[in-house]
């Protein structure tokens, strides 16, 4: 007897990682079905709220806040929407819109480099992937051609300062942008004292590409390029789409439902109204956000025979310093960020305390150094002055750390209920002494920087601060009874069930997430294609 499907695939979310998979399905000649929680937002309309927001500095502000569909902060609905519980708030920069949360992301595409695959074989902490660097490159250059990656062909990124490094079977789709004053000077200064300086690959475009304008250097990649030289997750989401995907935005997944053989049937989704809806499919892809992916499968009770879902939650912590350097640099002209210090990527200092990344940004300071100033009471002329001068010299390093995957650390429903009926999401997060050794040393960076620009030192201790890359939430492993996925991104407990999601990665390295989850994606969606 037969059985009728509304599709071969649905995919839950329209974020890159889901749009990517749903794009390169429907364009091999599958049927797709793509939820969405949020709505369809045009560029202009985020721009706009963008231009008349005062404050510049929340980028989650500009974006629409639902009651159906919260964001993480910036709206009465999302301000209470993440449940926090632990010492730690974490408030990622979640969206939930069609092309989700990197439509205000900085476009860093980094690929993890082979000794992150092996943590544990190779420093003896954290967990390491079951796949390594080899069977993961082809797909980060297929993932890298499908946004437009932009990148130096000479940078050992593994931060030794040896050849090029990792491995590449291709160039980069584009070259590197070029670099503007502050990042020249940036550069100089640091590799003269001996750090390994790099540029960084991105998705914003070099030059023109897939129909995108080159970057023009508004400066405003967070919270919105104007122009979509910076690649975000709608680009996908629309081709789908145009490729014969159905898109149903506003449409809130709430149950995967479970049948014979320990397949999913079906995802049941509600309208903004609330009103439930049922559609059936082969194979199901769940690709929403790190926190939204576990809480879709802990509403659904699957996936979960490990107890691993929700936990082992990891976000790159980090600290921050800031600085009025005595040269003037003139920060705030280009992408807002270029390049970054890798001198402790990688290295055996692992098996003691995380890997460190420090990344200057180059985010325009008027309003940074305008604050201060009115507090001390300047006015007029001199504050024009202080504020033209200041903003010349601001500097602020960001400084992520590498952080384990700790089974507390996790993701739960909440008792507390969202305005159609599901659980808000509930986080506990702490630090540990992994952490907090490579902050001791850290520090010890911030000091030799300060020194080597003649800076003004204005904070060098922050305390612990969000960087927005959720990660280990449906963690990846070879053995069933302590992960969630295969190395194919396939639940353990079912087989036509896959995660597109950084929630997926199993070890943190220190780069942020977004390539390797679309190349995690573009793989897992290819394993599909050739089982239906």
């Amino acid at each position: 007897m037969s059985t009728t499907y509304d599709a071969d695939v649905i995919v839950v979310g329209s974020g890159v990682l889901g749009s990517v998979a749903a794009h390169s399905l429907v364009t091999a000649g599958k049927s797709v079905i793509i939820l969405e929680a949020g709505p369809r937002v045009p560029r202009w309309k985020i721009v706009e709220n963008y231009r008349n927001r005062p404050n510049k500095l929340d980028y989650n502000a500009p974006y629409p806040d639902q009651p159906w569909a919260p964001k993480s902060s910036g709206g009465p609905y999302a301000d209470d929407y993440l449940q926090n519980v632990g010492p730690f708030t974490l408030k990622p920069g979640m969206l939930r819109l069609v092309g989700g949360t990197t439509w205000h992301y900085a476009g860093a595409a980094w690929r993890y480099i082979p000794n992150d695959f092996k943590i544990r074989t190779l420093y003896g902490v954290g967990r390491d992937w079951p796949i390594d660097y080899d069977d993961l490159e082809p797909w980060y250059q297929l993932a890298e051609e499908a946004m437009g990656v932009s990148g130096s062909e000479t940078d050992d990124q593994s931060g030794q300062g040896g050849a090029p490094f990792p491995p590449r079977s291709k160039p980069y789709p584009m070259p590197m942008r070029p670099w503007t004053h502050y990042t020249k000077r940036l550069s100089e200064t640091f590799s003269a004292a001996g750090h390994h300086f790099i540029d960084e690959p991105n998705s914003t475009n070099s030059q023109p590409y897939d129909g995108r304008p080159a970057c023009s250097g508004n400066n405003n990649c967070m919270p919105i390029c104007p122009i979509g030289a910076l690649y975000s997750g709608e680009v996908h989401a629309y081709k789908a789409e145009r490729a014969g995907a159905k898109l149903l935005e506003n449409s809130v997944a709430w149950k995967l439902e479970k049948g014979a053989g320990g397949k999913i049937v079906a995802v049941h989704y509600k309208s903004p109204e609330g009103k439930s809806t049922r559609i059936t499919a082969k194979y199901f892809i769940v690709a929403a956000h790190g926190v939204e992916t576990p809480k879709l499968l802990l509403m659904s009770e699957v996936a979960n025979s490990s107890d691993q879902v929700g936990r082992n939650l990891m976000d790159h912590t980090g600290i921050a310093l800031n600085m009025l350097t005595k040269e003037a640099l003139w920060p705030g002209q280009g992408p807002v960020q270029q390049g970054g210090i890798f001198d402790r990527r990688d290295g055996e200092h692992r098996r003691q305390y995380a890997a460190i990344k420090h990344s200057p940004r180059n985010g325009i300071a008027n309003q940074l150094v305008t604050e201060p100033l009115l507090e001390e009471g300047l006015m007029g002329s001199e504050l024009d002055r202080r504020i033209r001068h200041d903003a010349a010299r601001f500097v602020e390093i960001s400084t992520t750390f590498e952080i384990l995957p700790l089974p507390q650390n996790r993701i739960t429903l909440s008792p507390k209920k969202d305005a159609i009926g599901l659980p808000k999401p509930q986080i506990y997060y702490d630090v540990d002494d992994y952490f907090r050794t490579a902050v001791d040393v850290a520090k010890q960076d911030y000091q030799r920087f300060v020194k080597l620009f003649e800076a003004k030192l204005l904070d060098d201790d922050s305390g612990p601060q969000n960087r927005d890359h959720i990660m280990g939430t449906v963690i990846m492993g070879s053995d069933p009874a302590d992960s969630v996925v295969d190395g194919d991104c396939r639940t353990h407990d079912h087989p036509n069930l896959f995660l597109a999601t950084t929630g997926v990665i199993p070890a943190s390295g220190v780069i942020n997430p977004t390539l390797t989850g679309a190349a995690l994606a573009l793989r897992a969606a290819d394993v599909i294609r050739r089982e239906i």
